[in-house]
């Protein structure tokens, strides 16, 4: 008997063969990306600038009178105080010189005295009509010439005294003296005034710099066209850093602003005074300085540093719109502060949610689960370290 189901069975599996559904791209879910909005904090607007540190005092040790030179009384690179005796010139000449000179004004004094004596006597006879008009005279020029040659030989003495003290040769300041130029026996200020060595005053230390006159018309700005007086400048605070270190280690003051701009490099001469006490500073070292541009604090915008993406166009950051979606938005930056957040002085605005995450999930132009998170700020947020 011929069986029906054998021959509907292969029918029925080409029809349910037939109404399978076809295999349609499904999209990935949106990513979930992490964004926050900027950081608002008070941040005192700084620009960062290239110098040198200087010499509070340098000072080159001359032998300012002839002589062989008896002692050194340092160690070549020490530290010395004010005062100390350095070099020592032979001073048996110079002594005599002012023993000669005492006893010419002794004898000079001893002149007057006498000079006085006879010309007291010659007033009294003059007054009693008993002497002449040209005796008291005389004895009147005779008392005026011994008078003038006390003071005549006090000077002779100051100079021979001087000439003697300047055989000793002393710190006029604390400092480090350099190593000696001349050697004991040799004979220094034949004719000219012979450097012996220099010394060097290293604490304090003045550090000074360029600003570019765009710089100064932007801190002229900020401060309301301020023109602060010498007292105002001395407290401004200055920070420095040198190659080695990280951030600004070296804190001083505003010393000095020259009064005019060099029109050869459109640049103008500022000076800082730092203390020094370690002389860990040494003249002619490289400095970074930090510079504040503005009176006081400023609202400022900060997000971390390694947002900032940059192409051709200029910087930008990723930001993730009302609808979602990721987009790049141009920015213009500020200083980088410690603990790696960036100031964005313009382009970004206070409720902008910014991309946090770098995994590369977020591309501009798609859309994405944002997940909300807080920008922290880090212990001292406010002082940068470079620019």
């Amino acid at each position: 008997m011929f069986n029906r189901s054998l021959i509907l069975l292969p029918l029925l599996a080409a029809a349910l063969a037939g109404c399978k559904p076809e295999n349609k791209f499904q999209p990935p879910p949106p990513a979930e990306i992490s964004v926050a909005v900027p950081l608002q904090q008070q941040v005192q607007p700084y620009e960062v600038l290239t110098g040198n540190t200087a010499a509070f005092n340098t000072v080159d040790l001359v032998a300012r009178v002839e002589g062989f030179l008896s002692s050194i009384n340092y160690t070549d690179g020490a530290y010395v105080k004010k005062g100390d005796l350095l070099f020592l010139i032979e001073q048996t000449m110079y002594k005599a010189k002012v023993k000669e000179a005492e006893a010419s004004l002794d004898s000079a004094k001893a002149q007057l005295l006498n000079a006085q004596a006879e010309f007291t006597r010659q007033e009294t006879l003059l007054r009693q009509n008993v002497t002449a008009q040209n005796t008291y005279d005389q004895a009147k020029a005779k008392r005026d010439s011994a008078r003038a040659n006390v003071e005549s030989q006090e000077g002779n003495l100051t100079v021979a005294q001087t000439n003697l003290g300047y055989t000793s040769v002393t710190a006029p300041f604390d400092g480090i003296v350099t190593r000696h130029l001349v050697s004991v026996g040799e004979l220094v200020g034949n004719g000219v005034a012979t450097k012996l060595a220099t010394i060097i005053q290293l604490d304090p230390i003045y550090v000074t710099f360029n600003m570019s006159e765009q710089d100064v018309l932007q801190i002229r700005e900020n401060m309301a066209q301020r023109r602060l007086s010498l007292e105002e400048l001395a407290k401004i605070p200055l920070d420095i850093g040198l190659m080695d270190e990280e951030g600004f280690p070296h804190h001083g003051f505003l010393n000095y602003v020259s009064p005019e701009i060099d029109p050869a490099t459109g640049t103008i001469l500022v000076r800082g005074l730092f203390k020094n006490p370690d002389r860990d500073l040494l003249p002619g070292f490289f400095a970074r300085i930090r510079v504040p541009t503005a009176l006081g604090s400023k609202a400022a915008l900060l997000i971390p540093n390694r947002l900032v993406a940059e192409d051709q166009a200029g910087k930008y950051v990723l930001v993730v719109n009302k609808d979602n979606v990721v987009e790049q938005k141009r920015i213009v930056t500020g200083q980088l502060l410690v603990g790696g957040l960036r100031v964005i002085t313009s382009g970004l605005a206070a409720d902008d949610r910014v991309v946090l995450s770098t995994n590369g999930k977020a591309i501009p132009g798609s859309k994405v689960v944002p997940k909300e998170s807080k920008i922290e700020p880090p212990p001292a947020a406010t002082t940068p370290p470079s620019k």
